[in-house]
């Protein structure tokens, strides 16, 4: 067991860090975001020239888009339905081209004798 004065918990050089140590904060602004569940986010920007605010922030409790009007909140993103090789295909070739191509494919297939 360690005896003397030492204060647990602590080591060399710990100590509070304040201002004097690490500078002077820059200046901030916070900012309210409202989703479509009612949250309300309000994250901080640095106060500078240049420096864009977003129109939109993802809150942080439900991970939807939030805006800045309380009374109009973004709308949440609509899921994509789940589309086939087969479905892409479909709306790039109309039923005819696909029976062009086929009957072109199957021809060469013919000429090199490996269907009949």
């Amino acid at each position: 067991m360690a005896g003397g004065n030492a204060i647990r918990g602590s080591r060399i050089g710990a100590g509070p860090m304040g201002e004097a140590e690490r500078g002077e904060a820059a200046p901030r602004t916070f900012v309210s975001y409202w989703c479509a569940n009612g949250h309300e986010v309000t994250p901080s920007f640095a106060v500078e020239d240049g420096v864009e605010i977003p129109e939109q922030w993802e809150c942080k409790r439900c991970g939807l888009p939030a805006g800045k009007d309380k009374d109009n909140p973004p709308a949440p993103p609509t899921a994509e339905v789940y589309k086939t090789h087969l479905a892409y295909v479909k709306e790039r070739r109309s039923d005819s081209e696909g029976e062009a191509i086929l009957e072109e494919r199957l021809g060469e297939l013919r000429d090199r004798g490996l269907i009949r």
